[in-house]
């Protein structure tokens, strides 16, 4: 039987992956910062630091991992969380390939960002793009990758550039938009909605993990749905399938955006800079190489995965309403300003 590390096990991803390999036949073990009260006879569960070398240690006393799942990370919704946010992903990161090495464990699986930069691109997004990332998130995770590759001659990593991952359950500031649309109300757009902002599906990315662990190499892959549709184009499929009311509201680009940086730093809106800068441009990754490489193929578009998420949020919003000490995807973020505008709408 095969036994993984899955570091972030409890959060929204986490949980699907460890779902995934465990109906494999795998044995899965998480580490996390949150509880994890999921239950299965293969899985056993810690609720720790990955910076902590106590845990560390006895987690890898008790088992032989064929493979680590690295998908421990902060996000930076909130201010409060950037001083810890750099120390959990990077010198996380660093001691995950530190005790990979003293266990002569030699595939790590990584998930990287599509934060990696924050401008609008005209055309795919190929592997070969130099990063740039404009905050701490994004900068955290190109320093995980660096470390990553630091180590390509002792470790086999496989990185995943992942943009926004989808499936039923997902929320954080999704879950904004999915109370308007619940309740009917109108949906700000800011610019023309013209743009295309890839997704991923949950289950294709955990397929992606498993054709990843037969790489006996070091590469960074670039995943992502294909055939991405306008943001207008994608919005009005969930509100037409979802039977909402809602329909959308356009505003001009350039007086939303500096009125959201001003929100931002007034603490005020959950919205960063890499969402406001990103929220009116296009962003799609070249997928080539990966399907070149380890045969995949997604398996839903956009719209299909956001309207999966909506309708989850839909049926269990009570419950969602009321979950607590659970990861930033797996509740809904705080509105702050946006509440005033939904009231308006």
């Amino acid at each position: 039987m095969s036994c993984y590390l899955i570091t972030g096990g409890a959060g929204f991803f986490g949980t699907i992956l460890k779902q995934y390999f465990l109906e494999r036949g795998a044995e899965c073990v998480s580490i996390d910062l949150e509880p994890d009260n999921f239950t299965h006879k293969n899985f056993t569960a810690y609720q720790g630091d990955i910076n902590d070398d106590t845990l560390m240690r006895e987690i890898f006393s008790k088992y032989k991992f064929d493979a680590i799942f690295h998908c421990a990370a902060l996000l930076a919704h909130v201010k409060k969380d950037l001083k810890r946010l750099w120390h959990s992903n990077v010198d996380g990161t660093a001691n995950v390939c530190k005790y990979a090495l003293e266990n002569n464990i030699k595939k790590i699986i990584f998930i990287s960002s599509n934060c990696l930069w924050a401008k609008n691109f005209d055309k795919p997004v190929k592997e070969t793009e130099i990063p740039n990332p404009i905050e701490i998130y994004g900068k955290s995770k190109l320093e995980g990758e660096k470390i990553l590759l630091s180590y390509k001659d002792k470790i086999n990593s496989i990185i995943f550039r992942s943009p926004t991952i989808m499936d039923e359950g997902r929320l954080g500031l999704l879950g904004i938009l999915f109370e308007f649309i619940d309740e009917n109300r109108k949906l700000p757009m800011v610019g023309d909605g013209k743009n295309c902002y890839q997704f991923i599906y949950a289950k294709d990315l955990a397929k992606a993990f498993e054709l990843a662990l037969s790489a006996d190499y070091t590469e960074i892959f670039n995943i992502g749905a294909d055939n991405v549709k306008t943001f207008n184009e994608v919005y009005e499929y969930v509100i037409k399938k979802s039977g909402s009311k809602s329909r959308l509201l356009h505003f001009p680009r350039l007086p939303m955006i500096w009125a959201m940086k001003i929100c931002f730093w007034l603490g005020i809106s959950p919205l960063g800079p890499y969402q406001y800068k990103m929220i009116a441009s296009s962003f799609v990754f070249d997928t080539t190489n990966i399907k070149q490489k380890l045969g995949f193929r997604p398996t839903l578009t956009n719209e299909e995965m956001l309207l999966r998420a909506y309708e989850f949020y839909h049926q269990n919003k009570t419950e969602i309403l009321n979950r607590k000490n659970v990861s930033a995807h797996n509740s809904v973020a705080k509105m702050g300003v946006i509440k005033l505008l939904k009231w308006l709408m």
